[in-house]
């Protein structure tokens, strides 16, 4: 008989059994972790969800009553720190469990934003100029500091606290920002260039030998100026804002040439951050063609209907074809 595959999720974000209907997917937080689940089954295997939160406890119990085949990791965050995630999948691997995804060291070095900026910038790939400002910290502003400039949350993931008054013009809006995430979010804050132009999301996969998916780029087909958008939180979900915005995705159609060089700086990217198995690269690419790289995002979102997989399906993977792939 064989072992089922155990789906490792936020305790949150279980799918309830019990969905008479197609889903809501601008309602529920759990969308993603139900569309794994189907495709997992119509694979064939016997799902078991298992729900974690602030105990490995019940993570623990469910590899010892299931002695699964391998562990699908959704996993995002580990009592309410989106850094620890990667102290569960150590614990994987010291258990002897196999794993989708990235490897601990992996997640920890693209989770944090300043530490991986530090990293590309060493090995010359180009992203932002960043300052970062921890909240129980005081740090004046530099004079130097050049604006626009875009103020996020150093560690967080899914554009918490990204709205467009996070895009600041003046040392006073910059300060009022860096104030709103350090008490509202109660996180440390990251400053960065704001980068006017496209926004392309690049799949990379493997470890050695790595392969991309089609590029992706994030439309604002009403906006008036579309290369000072940003991927917000409302444009991600609220769907009268990207109705009147006109936020779609699609393939980003670029010279042969640039192509070639924002692949060449993905693959780079991935292995400069010790990543593997599946990642997200998003990048800026000005109007004179420069590419930076904005983030690296380790076990990005794979909904069928988000970037991952949309890009799959554009270079002909179905979506249960792509969740096979990323099984270990």
């Amino acid at each position: 008989m064989a072992k089922p595959v155990l789906l490792l999720v936020h305790e949150l974000l279980v799918p309830p059994t019990d969905i008479a209907a197609e889903p809501d997917r601008y309602e529920c937080d759990w969308i993603t972790e139900y569309d794994v689940k189907c495709a997992l089954e119509k694979l064939g295997h016997e799902v078991i969800v298992c729900g974690i939160d602030a105990s490995i406890a019940p993570l623990e119990s469910a590899i010892k009553e299931h002695n699964p085949q391998f562990v699908f990791n959704l996993l995002e965050q580990f009592n309410n720190d989106p850094k620890a995630d990667y102290q569960i999948v150590a614990l994987l691997e010291m258990l002897g469990v196999k794993y989708s995804g990235c490897n601990p060291k992996g997640l920890l070095l693209a989770r944090d934003k300043a530490l991986s900026k530090k990293i590309l910038k060493y090995h010359k790939i180009p992203t932002p100029n960043f300052l970062t400002f921890p909240k129980k910290k005081r740090k004046k502003i530099p004079k130097s500091m050049r604006y626009p400039a875009i103020v996020k949350c150093l560690s967080e993931e899914a554009s918490l606290g990204i709205a467009q008054a996070s895009i600041v013009h003046s040392k006073d809006k910059m300060q009022e920002r860096i104030q709103f995430i350090h008490e509202s979010l109660d996180q440390d804050a990251i400053v960065e260039d704001f980068i006017p132009g496209q926004e392309i999301y690049v799949g990379i996969t493997g470890e050695k030998n790595l392969s991309n998916l089609p590029l992706w780029e994030l439309k604002f087909e009403k906006a008036q100026d579309p290369s000072k958008e940003i991927y917000s939180r409302r444009a991600k979900w609220n769907e009268a804002y990207r109705e009147r915005k006109g936020i779609d995705s699609g393939p980003a159609t670029f010279t042969k040439a640039l192509e070639e060089r924002i692949i060449k700086i993905c693959k780079r990217t991935y292995h400069a951050l010790n990543l593997n198995g599946y990642a997200r690269i998003d990048l800026r690419i000005t109007e004179d063609e420069k590419i930076y790289v904005i983030e690296a995002n380790p076990n990005p979102n794979i909904a069928w209907d988000d970037e991952f997989a949309k890009s799959a399906q554009a270079m002909g993977i179905e979506y249960v074809d792509l969740i096979k792939s990323l099984c270990p």
